[in-house]
């Protein structure tokens, strides 16, 4: 295939193995019909037109670049031009909550928790151009941080905002994050409404049971990944405020309820996940953004334009020449 060009009919191009029989037969004919005269001097003769008999094999060159024309144009020479049109025929809403507790800046995910989590879910969001993406953050409370949106450029600076801060109260209220998520996707008209929640610990406070926010998921079919981020074992998590302000680390046991985590996530046909170090974490967004996949109705236009007809204008006009020559100009030399 040359450059932009495709060949419909590729079987044609064996007669090309005949053109090196037929210089061949050239050849052997042309010694046959030449003559030999031996005679001792050319002085008597007058020589006129002495180039036209060297040339004379000219004819025979315009009938094979014929011949090589017209077998190009049977393989059918043709140019593809392919336009593209998609259509997205199944969008997903996806609302990201989000622990922002104190233990968040815990250091057993390098920088710490929440901002390994905050490259990860960055990744996946830019890899979701065709869905509309919200984030809740929650601690001892819960609020919307980002409104279901499609412009990732709000989401990312919105994520990229997120820290911990001591206004919002303390503890961790699963329940409370998982409701708001809830309440922020229950009137979506996305034919997919999926729930990403993050924690690392326990339900310890909030007013609104887990078990109870996840059977609102389910009567308003909405799917939760829930995700326990935090090493097996010790951490060096926040322990208290020194007097500058800064937190003072201690090494304290990591604990997530994962059977609640569990519960939540077969409740509304998700999957739970734990996320023990940075690489593990982005596993994980990397599997749901495969399992949560965007169907995608993709229309293709071929336009066909054959090359062949110039061939064989140009092929026409070779043997055409070489017949007006071979009868004019060559006429007594062939």
């Amino acid at each position: 295939m040359l450059e932009g060009i495709e060949f419909l009919n590729k079987q044609w191009f064996w007669l090309f193995l005949a053109l090196p029989l037929a210089v061949l037969w050239y050849i052997i004919k042309h010694k046959k019909q030449t003559a030999e005269l031996k005679i001792s001097s050319l002085k008597g003769f007058r020589l006129t037109n002495s180039w036209l008999p060297k040339v004379k094999h000219l004819l025979f060159v315009l009938r094979l670049l014929a011949l090589a024309l017209l077998i190009t144009a049977l393989a059918r020479p043709q140019t593809v031009d392919v336009s593209t049109k998609t259509k997205t025929t199944r969008g997903i809403d996806i609302l990201m909550a989000i622990d922002v507790s104190a233990s968040m800046l815990a250091k057993d995910l390098s920088p710490n928790r929440l901002e390994a989590l905050k490259n990860v879910a960055a990744e996946f969001i830019m890899g979701r151009p065709n869905d509309r993406i919200g984030l809740v953050e929650y601690a001892g409370e819960s609020y919307t941080k980002t409104p279901i949106t499609s412009d990732k450029a709000i989401v990312l600076r919105s994520l990229k905002s997120i820290r911990y801060n001591n206004i919002i109260e303390g503890g961790t209220a699963i329940g409370m994050g998982l409701a708001t998520a809830v309440n922020r996707l229950k009137d979506s008209k996305a034919t997919s409404k999926v729930i990403i929640l993050l924690t690392d610990g326990v339900n310890n406070t909030g007013f609104i049971d887990p078990r109870i926010a996840s059977e609102l998921a389910v009567e308003y079919g909405i799917k939760t990944y829930t995700i326990g981020l935090g090493t097996n074992g010790m951490a060096l998590s926040p322990v208290g405020i020194l007097p500058n302000g800064n937190f003072q680390y201690g090494r304290i046991q990591v604990e997530i309820d994962e059977e609640l985590l569990k519960e939540i996530a077969d409740a509304t046909g998700g999957k739970y996940f734990r996320a023990t170090n940075n690489k593990k974490l982005e596993e994980i967004y990397n599997e749901i953004n495969k399992l949560e996949k965007t169907e995608i109705e993709e229309f293709k236009f071929y336009n066909y334009e054959e090359k062949y007809r110039s061939l064989v204008l140009l092929a026409g006009i070779l043997l055409m020449l070489e017949v007006l020559l071979r009868f004019s100009v060559f006429r007594s030399f062939v």
